[in-house]
C-alpha cells in the first residue's frame, strides 16, 4: 500500500523538526512526504530542506499561499499515490501511526480512517486545557468519531469525489470536510491505535484564539452544534436574572445568582478534574471553562454575521 503524507506549514520553525523526526521514525515510512508552505517568513522551509538531507525520506516541498484547505488540496493533487495520510505541523506521530492508520484501508469497503489523538502537555495550564480541546478516551464513540486533519487517512479517489477540503473556510475546515464525508455516507473507520500527539497552546490568549477559531469556522460553514445553543441559553438565562436583580430584584435572587455561579464552577472542576489530577486544576478548569465560553460566544456571533452577509450577497446576486 503506497502512501503520501501531506502536511501544510506556515512559520513552523519551532515545531517542524520534531514533527519530521516523528515521520522519519515510523515503523512504516510513507512513500513520499509532501509539505506545502503557505508563505513562511521564518526558517521553516530551510529547516525542512536541511532535515531532508539527513534522512531517507522522499520530501517534496511546494509553496502555495492560501489557507490550510488550499494547501492540502494542492498537495494531494500532486501526490503520486492512492492513499493520502494527513497530519499537522505542531503534532508528533506515535511510532506506529502510519502502520496503524493504513490497516483499515486494506478493506476495499473503507474510504476514510479517523485516527486518534492525545495531548502532549507539560505545564499545569496545558494539562488542564487538553480535556477542553480533545475527545478524551472514555468519551470516544467510535460510531460517531469524525476524522480530523491531525490524524487521518483517506483514499485519493474519495477526496476527489467529495471535491476536496472546502477552500472558502479558513477555520475548522477539516470538521466541515468530515461532516461532508458523513453526509454523503463515506465509510469511515475509527482507529484508536493510530495516535498523534497534539501540543496545546501555551497561553490563555492562544487557548482563546483556538476556541474562537473553532466556533467561527463552524458558524461560517452553517454548522451549529447543540452544545453551542445550550451555551447561549445558559448565558441568556443568567444575564436575564442579573438584569432583573439590578432593576429591583430581591435578596433571594442575588443568592440564587451567587449559588448558580458556584455550581457552574464546581461543574467545570468535576467534569474534567479526573483527566488532570493536579491541585492547580481547581483554579485552571473554571478559568478555562469561562475563557472557552466567551471565545465560543464571540466566534459564533462573528461567524453568524459572516454567514448572514454571505446569504444576503448570494440572494442579491441571484436577483441581479
Amino acid at each position: 500500500m503506497r502512501t503520501t503524507l501531506v502536511c501544510t506549514v506556515l512559520n513552523e520553525e519551532q515545531s517542524i523538526q520534531i514533527f519530521l523526526a516523528s515521520v522519519a521514525g515510523q515503523t512504516t515510512i510513507p512513500n513520499e512526504v509532501i509539505i506545502v508552505d503557505g508563505g513562511s517568513i521564518d526558517r521553516t522551509v530551510e529547516i525542512i530542506k536541511q532535515f531532508s538531507k539527513k534522512v531517507q525520506l522522499t520530501i517534496r516541498i511546494f509553496t502555495k499561499v492560501g489557507n490550510r484547505s488550499v494547501g492540502r488540496n494542492f498537495g494531494i493533487k500532486r501526490s503520486r499515490n492512492k492513499i493520502i495520510l494527513l497530519s499537522d505541523a505542531g503534532c508528533i506521530l506515535e511510532k506506529k501511526w502510519v502502520e496503524e492508520i493504513t490497516k483499515p484501508l486494506q478493506s476495499r469497503n473503507i474510504d476514510v480512517v479517523a485516527g486518534y489523538y492525545k495531548g502532549r502537555a507539560k505545564t499545569a495550564f496545558e494539562r488542564s486545557l487538553v480535556p477542553y480541546a480533545l475527545v478524551m478516551p472514555d468519551r470516544v464513540n467510535k460510531k460517531t468519531f469524525l476524522p480530523a486533519s491531525r490524524s487521518m487517512a483517506i483514499r485519493k479517489s474519495t477526496w476527489k469525489l467529495r471535491s476536496g477540503f472546502p477552500e472558502q473556510f479558513s477555520h475548522n475546515e477539516d470538521y466541515v470536510f468530515a461532516k461532508n464525508l458523513e453526509r454523503y455516507s463515506a465509510n469511515i473507520a475509527f482507529c484508536k491505535q493510530a495516535v498523534v500527539y497534539w501540543i496545546p497552546p501555551k497561553s490563555p490568549l492562544g487557548a482563546f484564539m483556538m476556541f474562537f477559531r473553532f466556533a467561527l469556522g463552524d458558524m461560517q460553514s452553517g454548522l451549529i452544534r447543540l452544545k453551542v445553543i445550550f451555551l447561549f441559553l445558559r448565558y441568556i438565562f443568567f444575564l436575564g436574572l442579573l438584569f432583573l436583580y439590578i432593576t429591583g430584584g430581591s435578596l433571594f435572587l442575588l443568592l440564587f445568582l451567587i449559588m448558580s455561579g458556584w455550581v457552574y464552577i464546581l461543574w467545570a472542576i468535576k467534569k474534567n478534574f479526573k483527566y488532570v489530577k493536579i491541585w492547580q486544576a481547581i483554579v485552571l478548569l473554571p478559568f478555562l471553562q469561562i475563557l472557552a465560553d466567551f471565545a465560543v460566544i464571540l466566534g459564533s456571533l462573528i461567524g453568524f454575521f459572516d454567514l448572514l452577509k454571505s446569504w444576503v450577497f448570494k440572494k442579491t446576486e441571484s436577483v441581479i
